[in-house]
């Protein structure tokens, strides 16, 4: 039996049909490429089957797709078959933050937007685990530190050795949010003001008084990946994330989060505005 689909496997069998589609080719067209049976195509798009590199290369061909640098990342995203700390997790934590944690270690670079809480990568050990206290319906205490841990590891990604760019984009109501009360808030805001100075880290403040904006209803997650058709918009929701990573779909939250970034205050500015809020704690 494959083992769980990851959440690159799946990106894989998503721009395998996207390429399909787009060729005009049908299943049975690309099984016969691949020497196998109708039903393997069907599976490997939907990323419960894995491919190998070897294979994306020879569809992509079929498909006559022209952007290189594209295969060429897709190939290397199928080959590599490591298991990640995060499946450590598995059965604890719901397999949506798992994807989460995937795409997160993987990128190239990520952007966020939070309007109720700090970025989940900046949270502190007790912001984060008195947001899980209030997840509907109620955890029991092994998922709610099963979380956390998830949660802590995840930040890590930002003090490895080669760290990414990051950039947390955070309205003012998140930083009056007091989760756990007072001396929980104060601890996540310094947390934040000293990840802050570290220079691959931007974090940027939409007051109150900016007004509306663009996407203002909704937290989101830009991850960046080898090349732009590979990016993942990552929406937080009820049930499960959801994942976008169509063309049109990525512009859009581009667009959005630059939006976000010209009605936010700058770093430094930003940074101000947190110490002040800090001050009435």
């Amino acid at each position: 039996m494959p083992p769980t689909p990851t959440a690159r496997r799946k990106r894989v069998g998503v721009e395998l049909r996207k390429m399909r589609d787009a060729a005009g080719h049908k299943a049975g067209e690309a099984a016969a490429v691949l020497g196998v049976d109708r039903s393997k195509i069907t599976l490997i798009e939907q990323g419960a089957y894995p491919i190998s590199a070897d294979r994306v290369i020879a569809l992509a061909g079929e498909y006559e797709e022209g952007d290189v640098a594209y295969v060429d990342a897709l190939a290397a995203m199928a080959a590599d078959r490591t298991k990640g700390w995060w499946e450590e997790h598995r059965g604890l934590v719901p397999a949506g933050i798992l994807d989460i944690s995937e795409v997160e270690h993987y990128a190239h670079g990520l952007s966020t937007y939070q309007i109720c809480h700090a970025p989940g990568l900046m949270q502190t050990e007790d912001t984060a685990r008195e947001i899980f206290r209030e997840v509907y319906p109620p955890l029991r205490p092994l998922n709610i530190e099963a979380r956390v841990e998830n949660r802590l590891r995840r930040s890590q990604v930002l003090s490895r050795s080669s760290p990414f760019e990051y950039e947390a984009i955070v309205h003012e109501a998140a930083l009056r949010m007091e989760f756990g009360g007072p001396s929980v808030a104060r601890a996540q805001l310094k947390h934040m003001l000293a990840l802050a100075e570290r220079p691959n880290i931007t974090l940027r403040v939409i007051e109150f008084r900016a007004g509306g904006f663009k996407g203002a209803g909704q937290a989101v997650m830009y991850a960046r990946g080898p090349v732009a058709r590979l990016d993942t918009v990552q929406l937080d929701s009820v049930g499960s994330p959801a994942f976008l990573t169509e063309m049109n779909q990525l512009e859009n939250y581009r667009n959005i989060i630059g939006s976000m970034r010209d009605r936010a205050l700058g770093p430094s500015e930003s940074c101000d505005l947190i110490s002040r809020i800090l001050k009435d704690l």
